[in-house]
């Protein structure tokens, strides 16, 4: 390691440690929690639309913030304010009634979201400075390996907590690790400063392949809340970024492609915990095991994602794992018990290993190379109107239809996303 960038990479060493620990406590659990007061299929959709919302309306102005502000203290600040909203999780189960419960977690999800837009894109475009490019995989993976270790520790200490400890303390408890994770990520954010004297780089070739999404709402098997590219939006020229003739050329199609990939997976989102808490009846240290379970496969199939690449391409192995990906809402709507919902834990973090390693490189394998903002932009906007529509139509399909058919018509689409992928992506 370079003396030079050892700090730096230390850091962010430490941040995706101890964000782990925020995702494997509080974002791991916050559905399950919602589901036992009473969630609705609409409040548990409302736990991804709300971000999606903000998302669209907030990430074109907060990228072009982002422009004129240091970058290091920007996005320091930016998690400390995405990340305080935590602090007042650990008091709604002594406070509120559960639906009172329920709805302040949406208000404040939906309130955290807009520094966590910041925050997302500020971190990647950070990550770009501070990182030489021949490094960026090394940090990258040794990154991904923490987080993937310490969520899946932290997972099962929340599940063995959420199950041995009485109500609300048990809550209480995990939420407030999650804020110390939270707080202790933020801080190591503060030392993480581009090095004096270096050239800032004008672009980026390659993606970050990083898993943490800031600002996302973890479940178990859940879609990519992708953040690709927003990093080349906070370094835009200021010309209009929102072209209507990139849709007309090959993009268009692949904006398409991509949109259904993403719906498919968010129109099951706000069914897993329900169906998890209300018909499988799992205990919380059931579903922290699943948790576990995913993020192992999820670390496994990592280490084989760049020989799949070199042996097909970006394209192939993001079609693949959209397809392993289907497998997950449909164990899950056959299973009546802990073990098909273990092989379905299992299959889904494979399909997640794969179709998550792929994105961010099949995108800029599709994107001219000369033009990527404004490409950028349009995929953006093209993966949160998914993620709001998924989740508003699949927690109404589950209303009304029941969640064992919604999962199921959830897995055909999937499936029939992957056959686009492979077929036109």
């Amino acid at each position: 390691m370079p003396v030079e960038y050892r700090s730096n990479f230390i850091h962010l060493y430490l941040d995706i440690a101890w964000f782990g620990i925020l995702s494997g406590s509080s974002m791991a659990f916050v559905a399950v929690y919602a589901a036992r007061q009473g969630a609705s299929a609409f409040q548990i959709g409302l736990l991804s639309a709300g971000p999606a919302i903000v998302n669209l309306m907030s990430a074109l102005p907060a990228a072009r913030w982002l422009k004129k502000q240091p970058i290091g203290p920007a996005v320091f600040w930016a998690s400390v304010l995405h990340r305080v909203f935590y602090l007042p999780w650990l008091a709604l189960p002594i406070l509120l009634s559960p639906q009172g419960q329920i709805w302040t977690l949406i208000g404040l999800i939906l309130l955290m979201s807009i520094p966590g837009i910041a925050l997302g894109i500020g971190f990647n475009a950070l990550f770009a400075d501070v990182v030489p490019t021949d490094w960026r995989g090394h940090v990258a993976g040794v990154r991904n390996g923490l987080l993937a270790i310490t969520f899946i520790v932290t997972s099962l200490a929340c599940g063995y907590i959420l199950n041995h400890f009485p109500f609300p303390a048990n809550y209480q408890t995990v939420f407030g690790i999650g804020f110390l994770g939270a707080a202790m990520s933020s801080l190591h954010l503060w030392f993480v400063r581009p090095c004096l004297g270096e050239p800032v780089p004008t672009r980026v070739g390659r993606s970050l392949g990083d898993l943490a999404r800031p600002g996302m709402i973890r479940t178990i098997g859940d879609g990519l809340r992708a953040s690709v590219g927003l990093r080349f939006l906070s370094r835009d020229s200021g010309q209009r970024l929102l072209r209507t003739d990139i849709l007309d050329g090959p993009f268009g199609r692949i904006a398409a492609v991509l949109f259904a990939f993403h719906l498919s997976q968010y129109l099951a989102i706000p069914l897993f915990p329900l169906y998890m808490v209300n018909r499988l009846h799992l205990s919380d240290q059931a579903i922290g095991l699943g948790s576990a379970l995913f993020y192992v496969s999820v670390f496994l199939a990592s280490t084989q994602l760049a020989y799949l690449t070199r042996q097909t391409s970006n394209q192939r192995v993001l079609a693949m794992g959209a397809a392993v990906m289907t497998s997950y809402p449909a164990l899950i709507a056959l299973s009546r018990g802990l073990g098909l919902f273990m092989v379905a834990s299992l299959m889904g973090g494979l399909g997640w290993a794969l179709a998550s390693g792929a994105l961010n490189n099949y995108i800029l394998d599709k994107v001219p190379h000369d033009d990527r903002p404004a490409h950028l932009a349009w995929y953006n906007l093209a993966l949160n109107a998914a993620i709001l529509i998924g989740s508003l139509v699949g927690s109404f399909v589950g209303s009304e239809l029941g969640l064992s058919f919604a999962l199921s018509l959830s897995a055909a689409c999937r499936l029939v996303a992957a056959l686009l992928i492979w077929r036109w992506g």
